[in-house]
């Protein structure tokens, strides 16, 4: 397997909020957190939509069905009204972003994952695809490999480092959420350095932090955000 610099190792979001866009975008493999378990309260099943003016807001959910319960993973959590579930996706994006200078790009992407939605039993497929082709919209052309395709050891830290280094890759980029729990010890026994991802002080990327990356990339090309909160894409890893 070839050498990799660095990995991002996430959950599944349906249409990810534009830090976890960053973040993903800086790393050459996506690692898919996909065989742990399911939270309702998270973004893996539902995306916050915010009008182009920032004075409405809505979630955006697809109904799912968790046949082991509360401990039923990512991967095995179902995808209910279907049908319905596409439609609304599509219908309530365009609501939202269908008068925006760069909806004539994101289209083709809401009617992509609104056809998985339809097509697919499961969410990980649609949420993945969700965030795929955003990233390839911002012009990423990085790997993505899912977790449970790799037998690692579960603990939290160690996980992440044994996936790390199942990917070879040389440094993990770790998100705000993750540096509360990361044990640095588990990457060093693997020689893998640990960088973390921030966020630039920008008012507007912090106010609006919640919103998903769709309301940025409606209004504004990715290179236009890159160079309007980022000189580069290193300039975010700290």
């Amino acid at each position: 397997m070839p050498s990799h610099r660095t990995c991002a190792i996430h959950q599944p979001n349906l249409f990810p909020r534009l830090s976890t866009l960053a973040k993903l975008y800086a790393a050459d493999v996506w690692v898919v957190l996909d065989d742990v378990q399911f939270n309702m309260r998270d973004y893996q099943h539902r995306t916050r939509l915010l009008s182009p003016d920032a004075k409405q807001e809505q979630w955006l959910s697809l109904p799912v069905h968790r046949p082991f319960g509360r401990s039923t993973r990512i991967n095995e959590a179902l995808l209910l009204d279907q049908a319905k579930s596409a439609r609304r996706t599509s219908e309530l994006v365009r609501q939202y972003y269908g008068h925006c200078r760069q909806w004539s790009a994101l289209r083709p992407i809401v009617d992509a994952v609104a056809a998985e939605i339809q097509l697919s039993n499961y969410l990980v497929d649609a949420t993945e695809l969700s965030t795929r082709l955003l990233l390839e919209q911002m012009g990423w052309r990085g790997r993505i490999v899912r977790s449970s395709t790799f037998a690692v050891r579960q603990e939290r830290s160690t996980r992440l480092a044994d996936l790390a280094a199942a990917v070879g890759a040389r440094e993990y980029l770790c998100g705000t959420g993750g540096a509360r729990y990361l044990d640095k010890t588990d990457f060093r026994k693997q020689r893998i350095a640990v960088q973390y991802v921030r966020l630039p002080e920008a008012s507007a990327l912090h106010e609006h932090k919640p919103a998903s990356g769709l309301w940025w990339l409606a209004a504004v090309s990715w290179s236009d955000l890159r160079g309007l909160f980022w000189e580069d894409v290193a300039g975010m890893v700290v």
